[in-house]
């Protein structure tokens, strides 16, 4: 079954998908590891972890493209990817779309930002317009053609405009034939609680950590209706967390050994990159 398969079946058996974002492969590892059905490619923790500057629409298409590939062949669980505004008009986004679905995700989302774009959660974010983005979602629809791929419609509009107009965004957007509608930057759970309210049908919510959103429990998400929730920041948060810790000691003593219990042991790691299977074809097929 193809990664998108997969996750139509997630969607199919009604319990919501929980998808932390991961801005690597390592991280994605983790992900699948600890049990969760999908994990989420995180435009916010790829720009962080390949330029280590904020997500404001620095990488290209072919980077994300390309990070997506990389996660994609890591895990065995559906990916489902940040796609920016698609990188450009009508042609860009076909590309967009190609690309994805030759990468092998399960799901992408296009935003309705004009360049240069935010991330969801920052200030100063500007809006295309709504009519131009339905076109626009349109094409990524059609591009798609026989190819396997959940398009998801993201509208920014909740910090930009307003609780009403982003419900009035993801209203069109469904009718524009996305498979799922995603209102991002929400912050406070009466904001959850609004989408959950006003959109029906199948929805993503992103909690990013330090929000009040963030304590709304899975099992409360999908009582409210929604049938995928992002984790975009949290392994990314907890990572920096605890490496500055680490080195923060090392640069103290000296020596590393008293930051030794937060770490995991080379065997662990080993066993996380899947050395083994490395090592057998090399005993097998190498010289």
């Amino acid at each position: 079954m193809n990664p998108a398969s997969q996750l139509r079946g997630l969607l199919q058996a009604g319990e919501i998908v929980m998808a932390p974002g991961a801005p690597d492969s390592i991280t994605a590892r983790l992900v699948q590891k600890a049990g969760f059905p999908a994990v989420y490619m995180t435009g916010f923790g790829a720009t962080a972890s390949r330029l280590g500057t904020p997500d404001i629409g620095l990488l290209s298409q072919t980077e994300m493209t390309g990070h997506a590939r990389d996660m994609v062949r890591a895990v065995d669980i559906p990916v489902i990817a940040d796609a920016d505004t698609g990188y450009g008009g009508p042609s860009n986004i076909h590309r967009t779309v190609r690309e994805y679905l030759q990468a092998g995700v399960a799901a992408i989302h296009l935003e309705d930002q004009v360049a240069p774009k935010r991330c969801g959660q920052m200030a100063g974010i500007r809006l295309m317009d709504a009519d131009e983005n339905v076109r626009r979602l349109r094409c990524a629809v059609e591009s798609r053609g026989d190819g396997d791929l959940l398009i998801i419609g993201r509208t920014d509009a909740l910090p930009a405009a307003g609780i009403d107009e982003a419900v009035r965004r993801a209203k069109l957007y469904q009718q524009a034939g996305v498979d799922l509608v995603f209102v991002d930057g929400i912050k406070t759970v009466a904001e959850v609680e609004a989408v959950a309210r006003a959109v029906s049908g199948p929805k993503v919510v992103s909690l990013v950590d330090g929000t009040p959103a963030a304590a709304l429990t899975a099992a409360q998400l999908q009582s409210m209706g929604f049938s995928v929730v992002f984790y975009a920041v949290t392994a990314l948060f907890t990572a920096v967390r605890a490496v500055s810790g680490a080195l923060a000691e090392l640069r103290r003593a000296g020596t590393p050994v008293g930051a030794v219990g937060g770490m995991v042991s080379y065997a662990e790691f080993t066993e996380l990159v899947d050395l083994d299977f490395h090592k057998s074809l090399d005993d097998r097929f190498g010289s």
